[in-house]
């Protein structure tokens, strides 16, 4: 495949503080292998064989997109509490027993798993269309053992379906249920959820929602000891609503990411610099549908914090699904500049999953998650935020997004 110019991180991840993104100008060209691994990127002069797509004089190649923070699989919207927030409400306000993630999980018990399934993958392939290859997919709206391991092997189930490369992320501490008190649920999330989803394989990584209105510093503390029991991976909600120390919690807690940071303190900010082993995984679309306070972005990038970006997708505070918008908005709003935030979507995120030796980069011996777009630069991503950049979108080599005659046409 051939292309203008090719962008993407260069390097190992995560990457920290600036971009270790470099854009090369073409005419450029990727060629992979039947197994679906990348033989070839740079200059099209040194590609191994004919290219099948693309033209030398378009486009801009990047590695596919990787989605690190999705609220997926769930089953019904909530655009009435959307509206709501326009007429004044506040997101605390909503996060009762009537609405937020409570009705969520009302939705998600009251689908049959056929329609949950259809549901979700209906999204998934959306993610595909707009150049996601790899996502997170989060349990949070079981709210019960049972429900919270239904949903678990429901994302399993999706897994197997979706045509990107998945990870499950168990958030059984998002909300605390009716009929118990939070620390007796926080107690059976530690003794009997993550040992069971462990057992069975049916989650990746553990998360936990830290919150006032939600766990606090002390719950996360347990969860953090009952996911390194199990041999799982600690991801952090941190700081989304206020400051809780959350941020320099999952740091000191080995946590692979703190994610939301809206609210992250100079103590966190200072934590997640330098050689931190959790990243900073910003989620713009939130802070926008929010209109919430913007995160300490700029004190990370000083800091050395390894900055991360996702869409956050979920049915009440964002319903977004594609990595181009994430990344538009959080150019606009934290000021973030393009090749920076290419790679806090791509091979930083994939380091947040576990993905990152296999994919999140265009380089020899990863497997080809390769997106073209029909922009001269991949700053035309941010600067045209409502135009539909993706030509096409291939995982392991195979086409799972955008327009074959788009292609065939370029």
């Amino acid at each position: 495949m051939v292309a203008a110019s090719l962008a993407g991180p260069v390097g190992n991840p995560p990457f920290r503080g600036g971009s270790a993104a470099a854009e090369l100008p073409g005419p450029v060209g990727v060629a992979w292998d039947d197994g679906g691994d990348l033989v070839f990127c740079g200059p099209a002069h040194g590609l191994p064989w004919e290219p099948d797509a693309g033209r030398p004089d378009r486009g801009t190649l990047v590695p596919g997109f990787v989605d690190c923070h999705v609220h997926l699989p769930f089953a019904g919207w909530r655009a009435d509490e959307f509206e709501a927030r326009l007429a004044g409400s506040s997101y605390r306000d909503l996060h009762g027993r009537e609405g937020g993630i409570y009705r969520s999980s009302r939705q998600l018990r009251e689908a049959d798993d056929d329609e949950v399934l259809a549901f979700s993958l209906a999204l998934l392939r959306e993610m595909a269309s707009s150049g996601t290859t790899a996502t997170e997919l989060k349990t949070g709206y079981g709210l019960s053992i049972e429900d919270e391991l239904r949903q678990a092997r429901l994302a399993r189930a999706l897994a197997d379906q979706a045509p990107q490369t998945c990870r499950v992320t168990l958030l059984g501490c998002h909300a605390v249920p009716e009929g118990i008190d939070r620390t007796a649920w926080v107690r059976a999330v530690c003794d009997e959820l993550i040992p069971a989803a462990s057992a069975e394989g049916l989650a990746d990584q553990v998360d936990i929602y830290v919150e006032d209105i939600a766990f606090s510093l002390e719950d996360l503390e347990a969860v953090a000891a009952a996911a390194v029991a199990a041999g799982l991976q600690l991801r952090v909600h941190a700081d989304q609503l206020g400051g809780t120390g959350a941020a320099e919690a999952a740091v000191r807690l080995g946590a692979r990411s703190a994610d939301h940071l809206n609210h992250c303190s100079p103590a966190g900010v200072d934590a997640l610099g330098g050689a931190a082993a959790t990243a900073a995984v910003l989620l713009p679309a939130s802070t926008f549908f929010l209109r919430s306070t913007v995160p300490p972005v700029d004190a990370l990038r000083t800091a050395g914090a390894a900055i991360a970006m996702a869409t956050d997708l979920n049915p009440g505070t964002s319903p977004v699904t594609s990595m181009p918008e994430a990344t538009a908005i959080g150019c606009t709003l934290y000021g973030l500049p393009p090749l920076e935030a290419l790679t806090a979507a791509t091979a930083n995120p994939a380091w947040v999953l576990g993905l990152h030796e296999r994919l999140g980069r265009l380089q020899p011996g990863l497997r080809a998650d390769v997106v073209l777009l029909d922009v001269p630069t991949f700053a035309h991503v941010p600067y045209r935020p409502g135009h539909d950049p993706v030509v096409g979108v291939w995982s392991g080599g195979d086409l799972i997004g955008g327009d074959p005659e788009r292609i065939d046409r370029r």
